[in-house]
């Protein structure tokens, strides 16, 4: 007899009428198929159990600490605002006690980065990634999941992956978003735009940009996209990179940034005197709030890290049993535009 009723078992009968609000005689029947009972009361009673099952696990996981690794390839900018997200949420997740272990670089290669991710694999309860869309790197979220290691890709993805989940905005969406208020602004005299990107290898920027190259050809064909890259979003390298495309390019008079270095940008389009009619980047941190506010910047596309940092956390301790399964998984975060105005 292959039953599951050993699992069943690990809880009486009193705690399972006490749990699903049903008598035990009910019970009885219900878990030894003696006579009749309502379809909905078996549920009830299923359910039951199954709250029964994860409280037990969460008062197993609320003894112990729970180590997740958080690898984060963006520059300091970006990564801070992710690690205050992360560290906000974890008083809200009590009684698990999770230890945060951080792992940040603005420059690393694909090799480095698998070395991290097999390393995290001793004793990590999860990952939380944001890297470039590397394919050797599939290889180790493969294997990390093997351990019983789910990784969750945040803000940017790695989708040929084994990662449990995504977490962050739909790209594309944002992109377009982008693209319309430009086509707004910049009227119907042609004009060149800078896509300023941190790096190609990173699948977010990369759908963000191929967001905005559509809908500005939907919207306004007019205008021409220049594409800037490889400045990883350090001020130094992007500042090199938009200075010669602005020499190369006299018709450069917008900016969309997907990446960082927007400090840098500014800088160089006012060390070559050139005029910047429009100016839209990524993510509120202090530099964007400066910028906004010093009109700098016409606006900002963002979304709550606070919120996504939650979901990231949230999918781990699922993954593990330890909360119940997620009702709307792989929603996309709200993509909000902040201008000088409401800041």
């Amino acid at each position: 007899m292959t039953s599951k009723r050993p699992q069943i078992m690990k809880f009486s009968i009193k705690q399972i009428a006490a749990q699903s609000g049903v008598s035990k005689a009910t019970v009885d029947r219900a878990l030894h198929k003696r006579g009749s009972v309502h379809p909905q009361t078996e549920r009830r009673i299923a359910a039951a159990i199954r709250d029964l099952e994860l409280q037990q696990r969460v008062n197993l996981a609320s003894g112990r600490t729970l180590n997740i690794d958080v690898v984060l390839h963006t520059p300091e900018r970006f990564s801070s605002l992710v690690s205050a997200a992360l560290l906000s949420q974890l008083g809200s997740l009590a009684p698990f006690r999770l230890m945060l272990r951080f792992h940040v670089f603005e420059q690393i290669d694909a090799k480095s980065l698998r070395q991290l991710l097999l390393r995290c694999g001793s004793d990590s309860y999860g990952v939380i990634l944001k890297v470039s869309d590397e394919s050797p790197l599939n290889a180790s979220v493969e294997e990390l999941l093997h351990q019983r290691v789910p990784v969750v890709t945040l803000v940017t993805d790695l989708p040929d992956s084994a990662r449990i989940r995504y977490v962050g905005m739909d790209n594309g969406s944002a992109g377009r978003t982008a693209a319309y208020l430009l086509s707004r602004w910049l009227g119907p005299q042609p004009h060149s735009v800078a896509v300023v990107l941190s790096s190609a290898g990173f699948r977010g920027e990369e759908e963000r940009v191929a967001g905005f190259s559509d809908g500005l050809r939907q919207l306004a064909p007019q205008h021409n996209v220049v594409r800037i890259s490889e400045g990883y979003g350090v001020d130094s390298l992007t500042f090199e990179r938009v200075s010669d495309a602005l020499v190369s390019d006299p018709a450069i008079s917008a900016v969309y940034c997907v990446g960082g270095g927007n400090r840098a940008i500014f800088r160089a389009f006012t060390s070559q005197q050139r005029s910047l009619r429009a100016f839209i980047a990524h993510d509120l941190d202090e530099e964007n709030r400066e910028m906004l506010a010093e009109r700098q910047l016409d606006a900002v596309i963002d979304h709550d890290l606070r919120a996504d940092a939650r979901t990231a956390l949230q999918a781990i301790l699922r993954f593990h049993g330890f909360l119940p399964p997620e009702e709307e998984a792989g929603v996309f975060s709200r993509v909000n535009v902040v201008t000088p105005f409401n800041l």
